[in-house]
Parts: structure tokens; C-alpha cells; sequence
């Protein structure tokens, strides 16, 4: 346990774990037009980013900038009110992860179909299993060459992405294809204000800010690169829903019932041709390999940083001697989320929003606690405009948070509760053995 973790992460390969942790990019957005009606889809894509996203982004850079320390948001909820829910929110986010992370080798075979559409449930269980092996191998053998696969696997994600807004671009500015109005009509057909499944499905998308500070002790000058990585995101995250959706919904090549889950690459073979098709294609399978690989590298470091707490098996917080990796938290992340892979992330995404928010709320609450009741505390930067606007910053996002919870359903609020309540029994569990 005495070796040391490796601060190998600059502002790029730190940028690209921040997108692949909100992200990873469009795919998989195309149902939110037939759910929710072009122009609310447009509405919410702008809107979610600025109330939702961009607060807590603020927060989050103030808080690594005071505390630069590995386990991010646990480190800081421990400083503000004690082990207990530091522990609570590494504990929920952890157990969160297991539903959000293993859908994604099911997702990377799913769109791998496109190419074999007759692949067996043989093959497609050893696809699955080499994604997992390849990905995870690629995490225990350093936070550098992870970071430099991730930059490699976001322009993989995002120039398909580029490629098609350019050719929906090119096509209407030439005359090629016929211009519709892309917000009309504003709702689809006995739609209202999304709750519930809506809700969580347009949170979801723009959630997980937060997650990428569990590795600020592996980065280089935390202080600044984890804000400035931060912010390089978010707009390139929000241009990335806008834009294709925008051009797509504009192209009267494009049919309305074309809108539908995993439906992007024939989208964009309607708007550019067949290659335009496989590129998207592309780079959804290169897309799902660069969530599984960074959310796999941030969430293990949840075990770590609890376990080097005395809070899980003290085995969890060993490090390896030649790579700097905490390489028992990966393997067991790794396995858990293996395991996990056979479940519908779709009929748990409410659970998982819900869990999020409750973990997230408790993270808000101590950035406001720590601005007063340590307001010497050193904050090379804060959030501008003083105390009243950092408040207001934390409030915005957690009564949308408390929204999506109430909006839950009861069954999705009882499981939440239950997994919840997994925190405290974790907690006296790991005294008991102390």
C-alpha cells in the first residue's frame, strides 16, 4: 500500500476523461425527439447544460482547486461533515456505477451488429468479454496510457459527429435537400414538461461533472487543469447533442420516424451517403470503449480512496509497485460491472438518476457549508460573485435533483431508499471490523 499513485494526466487526456464521463458524445439521443417533439428536444439540449451542467461544473472547480486531492467530491464532503458522509457518497456513487458502467460492453456488441447482424449469443458474449479484458488491462498498466487512449477514443467519437453536421450543412447550403423547420412541431403528440423518465433521460445525458475529481491526485496541477478541463467539456458535450440534432431535423431527407434508438448512422447516411452511415457507426462503437475505459478509471478510485480510509478491506488501497495503478479497486470494479452487464440500463435510468441526485445533493450541501463555515479555507479559484451567487449556483442544480426524486415513481424511490440505506449498514459493518 506504501507505493505512490502517478500524477500522469494533462489538461487534454483530463478533458477527455471529463467528456467521457458526462458523454461521450450523441449517441443514443435520438428517442428524446419522438419522446419529448423536436422543439422541446432542441429547447431542453440548450437549456440543460446552462442550469444543470454549468453550476455544477462551478462547483466543482471551486472545490478542486481548494483540495486538489485524490477522491475528489469524497475528500471534500468529509472536510465539510465528517467520515461518515464522505463515506456515504464514495459508498452510493460506487454501488450508481454498477448499473451505469455495465451497459456499456452490451452497448459496444449492439452497435457492433451493424456490421455482423447474424452474430451469435456465443460471439456476442466473447466480444463483451474481450472489451472488458482489453479495457480493463489498459487501466492497470498506468493513468498515462489511459488518458492518451482516451483522447485517441474521443476524436474517434466526435469526428463522425463533425463529419455529419458538415454534411447536413453542405447539403442544405447547396440546395441539395430540402430546408424544413427543425423545432416544429414544439411537443410531440400529448407531450408536456418532462418528468419522470424524461427527465432523468435529459439529466442523465448532461450529468456526472463530479466524477472525474475522484483522480485529482493523478493529475498534473489539479488546482488548474481539472477547471480548465472542465470547462473545455462542457461546450464541446453541448455542441455535440446540439448540433446533429439541429441538422438532422432541418434535412427533409431525414424522416420523422427515423428517430429512434441507435437510429444515428442511418441518419447520417440519409444526410451524407453510406460511409457517412459506417463512420457514425464508427464511432459509436469507439465511443462506448471510451466510457467503459474512463468511467472504469474514475469509479475505481472510489473503493481506493474508502478502503485507504479503513473503510473497505485494506487490500482495495494497495497500489502496483511499477505502474502507480490501484490495481485490486480495478480489478473488483472491473469484475462487478462484468457481472452487471445483463441488466437493461434503460429500466434502471431513473434508479440511477436518483441515486446520482442523492449523492450529488450531499455534495452541493458541503461546498455551500464549506464556503461559510471556512471561509478562510484557501480557493486559488471560487466561483465569481461571492457567497450569495456560489448559493444560488448550489441551489439551481439541487432542486432539479430534488425534481428528478420526486418525480421518480414510488417503485424507483423505494429501491433508492434501500440502496441508500446500504451506506449506513456498509459504515458500521467496516467499524465493527476496525
Amino acid at each position: 500500500m506504501s507505493a505512490p499513485l502517478q500524477r500522469g494526466l494533462g489538461l487534454l487526456p483530463l478533458a477527455a476523461i471529463v467528456f467521457f464521463n458526462v458523454s461521450g458524445g450523441p449517441y443514443g439521443i435520438e428517442d428524446t425527439v419522438p419522446q419529448f417533439g423536436p422543439g422541446l428536444t432542441l429547447l431542453l439540449l440548450v437549456l440543460t447544460p446552462l442550469v444543470w451542467s454549468l453550476p455544477v461544473a462551478l462547483v466543482m472547480a471551486e472545490l478542486a482547486s481548494a483540495m486538489p486531492d485524490e477522491g475528489g467530491y469524497v475528500t471534500w464532503t468529509t472536510r465539510a461533515f465528517g467520515p461518515f458522509w464522505g463515506f456515504q457518497v464514495g459508498w452510493w456513487s460506487w454501488l450508481d456505477s454498477f448499473v451505469d458502467v455495465a451497459v456499456y460492453p452490451a452497448l459496444f456488441v449492439e452497435y457492433a451488429r451493424f456490421w455482423h447482424p447474424t452474430m451469435t449469443s456465443l460471439e456476442r458474449w466473447g466480444v463483451a468479454l474481450a472489451f472488458i479484458v482489453v479495457l480493463t488491462a489498459l487501466n492497470l498498466v498506468g493513468v498515462r496510457p489511459t488518458g492518451r487512449a482516451a483522447v485517441v477514443l474521443a476524436a474517434g467519437a466526435l469526428a463522425p459527429i463533425g463529419a455529419l453536421v458538415f454534411a447536413g450543412l453542405a447539403t442544405l447550403a447547396t440546395g441539395t435537400g430540402s430546408l424544413v423547420t427543425p423545432w416544429r412541431p414544439f411537443l410531440a403528440e400529448s407531450q408536456t414538461l418532462p418528468t419522470g423518465l424524461g427527465l432523468a433521460v435529459v439529466m442523465w445525458n448532461y450529468s456526472g461533472w463530479d466524477t472525474p475529481s475522484t483522480i485529482l491526485g493523478e493529475a498534473r496541477a489539479p488546482e488548474r487543469a481539472f477547471r480548465a478541463a472542465l470547462f473545455l467539456a462542457l461546450p464541446a458535450i453541448a455542441l455535440a447533442y446540439v448540433l446533429p440534432v439541429v441538422v438532422a431535423l432541418a434535412s427533409a431527407d431525414v424522416p420523422s420516424g427515423a428517430w429512434q434508438t441507435g437510429a444515428l448512422p442511418a441518419i447520417a447516411a440519409a444526410l451524407g451517403g453510406p460511409w457517412l452511415g459506417h463512420a457514425v457507426a464508427l464511432g459509436a462503437v469507439v465511443s462506448t470503449a471510451g466510457l467503459f475505459l474512463s468511467l472504469l478509471l474514475t469509479n475505481s478510485r472510489l473503493p481506493y480512496v474508502l478502503a485507504r480510509a479503513g473503510r473497505l478491506p485494506r487490500a482495495l488501497g494497495r497500489v502496483h509497485p511499477r505502474f502507480g495503478t490501484p490495481w485490486p479497486a480495478v480489478l473488483v470494479s472491473a469484475a462487478v460491472y462484468a457481472a452487471c452487464a445483463a441488466f437493461s440500463f434503460k429500466e434502471l435510468i431513473v434508479l440511477n438518476v436518483w441515486l446520482y441526485s442523492l449523492a450529488l445533493l450531499v455534495e452541493l450541501g458541503a461546498f455551500v457549508w464549506l464556503r461559510l463555515a471556512a471561509p478562510g479555507m484557501t480557493r486559488p479559484w471560487r466561483v465569481p460573485g461571492g457567497t450569495p451567487t456560489a448559493v444560488v449556483v448550489a441551489v439551481l442544480p439541487a432542486l432539479l435533483a430534488l425534481l428528478a426524486m420526486a418525480t421518480a415513481g414510488w417503485v424507483n424511490t423505494f429501491a433508492g431508499v434501500v440502496v441508500a440505506l446500504t451506506g449506513p449498514l456498509a459504515w458500521a459493518m467496516a467499524g465493527s471490523r476496525r
